[in-house]
C-alpha cells in the first residue's frame, strides 16, 4: 500500500471552525512496545470521520489514548482547544467526548432507562436530562418500549441502540465509536449505519473505528488508515473507496 497521504486539514480554511479533538504527534507505549507514532489527527464541528486498519494496527490504543484511558508519551490530546494529556476520562467526558464501546457494554442486570441515565452521571442539569431523555426516545422509539427490561434480555440491535443512547446523555461534542457493526445480524448492520449517519446530520461529529470498511466509508466525510501506528493514509472518505491499494487492503473482502 503506497504511504504517501493527503491531508485534508492542512487543506481547510484557516478562518474556518477549530478541532474539536486533536492528536498532534502522539507517540504510545504499552512498556517497551511502541504502539503508535507519531500520530497526527482532528476532528472538527459535525464531521463524521472513520479509522481504518487491520488487526494490531492501533486503533483501539487510539480510541483509549483521545478519552485518557491511555497516557502518550509524547505529543498532545487536544480537547476544544486544551491540552488535555493529564486530564482523567471522567473530565474528558464532561467536556464533551464519550464512546459506544465494542460489543455494547451495557449493566445487563439493571433496565434500559437505568442504563440511559448513567450515561448522564456526571450533569446536574436534571431538566436538560429529561429533554435528552426525550431526544433518545424519539431517535430510538424501539427503546422507549422497553425502558423497564433488563438490558440483557434485548437483542443486540436493540442493544446497541440503548448503548448509543446512554453515550448522548452525557451531551458529548465529540462521539466515539469502537466497532459499531460488531456482533450485529448482517440485516442490522445497514440499519444500525443508518442511525449514526442519522445522528451526524442532526450535527454530532463521530470518529468511529470499524473493521467493515466499505460501510463506514459510505457515510463518512473523512478517513484516516492505521498501519502498525502510523497514519499512512488520510483522505476524503470518497478518495479513500477509490483508491486501489485499500481497495485490495480492505475493502475487496468487504460483505463477503
Amino acid at each position: 500500500m503506497s504511504t504517501e497521504t493527503s491531508n485534508p486539514e492542512s487543506e481547510r480554511d484557516t478562518e474556518g471552525p477549530s478541532a474539536l479533538l486533536e492528536f498532534r504527534q502522539i507517540n504510545t507505549h504499552y512498556g517497551a512496545v511502541h504502539i503508535l507514532k507519531d500520530v497526527d489527527l482532528a476532528i472538527y464541528p459535525g464531521e463524521l470521520v472513520c479509522l481504518l486498519g487491520g488487526n494490531a494496527s492501533g486503533k483501539t490504543t487510539t480510541l483509549k489514548t483521545l478519552l485518557g484511558m491511555v497516557t502518550p508519551t509524547s505529543g498532545e490530546v487536544v480537547l476544544d482547544g486544551e491540552v488535555v494529556n493529564k486530564q482523567p476520562t471522567s473530565y474528558r467526558v464532561a467536556n464533551g467526548v464519550t464512546m459506544v464501546p465494542e460489543n455494547r457494554r451495557l449493566f445487563k442486570r439493571l433496565t434500559v432507562k437505568e442504563n440511559l441515565t448513567l450515561g448522564a452521571y456526571l450533569r446536574t442539569d436534571r431538566d436538560g436530562i429529561n429533554e435528552d431523555l426525550e431526544y433518545v426516545y424519539d431517535l430510538f422509539p424501539r427503546v422507549k418500549e422497553r425502558l423497564t427490561q433488563k438490558a440483557g434480555t434485548l437483542s443486540g440491535g436493540e442493544q446497541q441502540m440503548v448503548a448509543i443512547g446512554r453515550a448522548l446523555m452525557s451531551r458529548p461534542k465529540v462521539l466515539l465509536m469502537d466497532e459499531p457493526s460488531m456482533g450485529l445480524a448482517p440485516a442490522l448492520v445497514q440499519q444500525n449505519f443508518e442511525l449514526i449517519e442519522k445522528i451526524n446530520n442532526e450535527g454530532m461529529a463521530i470518529f468511529m473505528v470499524e473493521q467493515n470498511a466499505n460501510m463506514a466509508l459510505s457515510i463518512a466525510d473523512r478517513g484516516w488508515v492505521l498501519l502498525t501506528g502510523r497514519v499512512i493514509l488520510d483522505d476524503t472518505a470518497e478518495a479513500l473507496r477509490a483508491n486501489q491499494d485499500l481497495q485490495k487492503a480492505y475493502l475487496g473482502g468487504s460483505g463477503e
